[in-house]
């Protein structure tokens, strides 16, 4: 059986089934495996079933400053510092008012933006293929800045309007363009609500804001056949039956530090899918190799159950994880993984 199968057979929820793992990684993460590993791509040495990527930017998710310097701006406009060991930060936010007047959106069909993506679908036809294809609410607070945007959605609601409808235009086009020209399996939306205890804005204002959006995003997306995944950190608990309405396939990253994550799979566990789960905060830094091995057969367990669970860390794997807990996860992650499992694939 093809990794695509396994993983379609999973988010089918068909039970019985080893479950599937992936790998998200920072780049003082991804150098420490590949130390460990030796040459060549980590999900390819690693065998991952979930392989993920998106269109290309002229500021790289990942900017390093050796190449870019300590500031890069990105097609929007924003200002972002670069870092050795993270994304870094939007330092100069280019819309200063609340009014769209002298801002331009970018082109989505800019052709850089998809070089080497159909060569990539090509080279992972037999894995499970998932297309990021932007954020809504996330890039407004790069566009504005955190606090100016949460002061416009009380003061000028209509030019919050107006914004978040222009950045889900920008995302439907794109959507449109990679339907039309590359076999894939599923598209992946990057948009944060959540805070560790809460919601970054009510959940009536998200209702009201920002939930049209992506539901004309994944009713295209559903439409066209593909799975929709939704990286949301922290909690964001109170919009998850939005989400189910929505028809969203699979939640993530799901941070066990900020959700009781069995109490969303015992809910919605028949409905969704979800991916993440193991705890970066304290867990995977500070636990013992033992104890990783531990929660990650646990997590296999609880929310395994039934299918519908691809474990994977809440967060990022960052620069302070120590490798030999990253390779205790890795290596129990594996364990029954190594089967080739059976089901009807349609």
């Amino acid at each position: 059986m093809r990794n695509k199968d396994w993983v379609s057979c999973v988010l089918r929820h068909e039970a019985g089934l080893p479950v599937p793992y992936n790998l998200s990684l920072s780049p003082p993460a991804r150098r420490r495996l590949a130390e460990h590993y030796g040459p060549g791509e980590i999900e390819d040495i690693l065998g991952l079933p979930l392989r993920m990527r998106g269109t290309s930017s002229i500021k790289p998710l990942y900017a390093s400053p050796q190449e870019f310097g300590p500031t890069a701006r990105d097609e929007w406009g924003v200002v972002w510092t670069t870092s050795e060991i993270d994304r870094g930060s939007p330092i100069a936010p280019p819309i200063t008012s609340p009014d769209l007047r002298g801002f331009t959106f970018p082109d989505p069909a800019a052709p850089h933006r998809f070089e080497g993506i159909a060569a990539w679908c090509g080279r992972h036809r037999d894995n499970y293929a998932i297309l990021w294809i932007g954020d809504l609410w996330e890039r407004a607070t790069f566009l504005c800045g955190m606090e100016n945007l949460l002061l416009w959605l009380a003061l000028e609601p209509a030019f919050v309007h107006a914004l978040l409808e222009g950045i889900a235009d920008y995302v439907l086009r794109t959507l449109e363009i990679l339907i039309g020209r590359f076999a894939f399996d599923g598209v992946a939306l990057s948009d944060d609500y959540g805070t560790q205890r809460g919601m970054l804005i009510s959940p009536e204002a998200w209702r009201l804001f920002i939930r049209p959006h992506p539901a004309r995003i994944f009713a295209r997306a559903k439409d066209a056949g593909k799975t929709v995944f939704l990286h949301s950190c922290g909690n964001v608990r109170p919009i998850v039956p939005d989400l189910v309405d929505l028809g969203l396939d699979i939640l993530h990253p799901i941070q066990p530090e900020a959700m009781d994550i069995g109490e969303l799979k015992r809910e919605f566990g028949r409905h969704l899918s979800f991916c993440g789960g193991l705890g970066t905060q304290d867990l995977m830094v500070r636990a013992s190799p033992v104890e990783v091995r531990a929660e990650v057969r646990r997590l296999k367990r609880a929310m395994g159950v039934a299918g519908g669970y691809i474990l994977e860390s809440g967060i990022t794997l960052q620069a302070d994880v120590p490798l030999t807990n990253m390779l205790a996860m890795i290596e129990e992650a594996q364990l029954r993984t190594v089967q080739r499992p059976h089901c009807g694939t349609g």
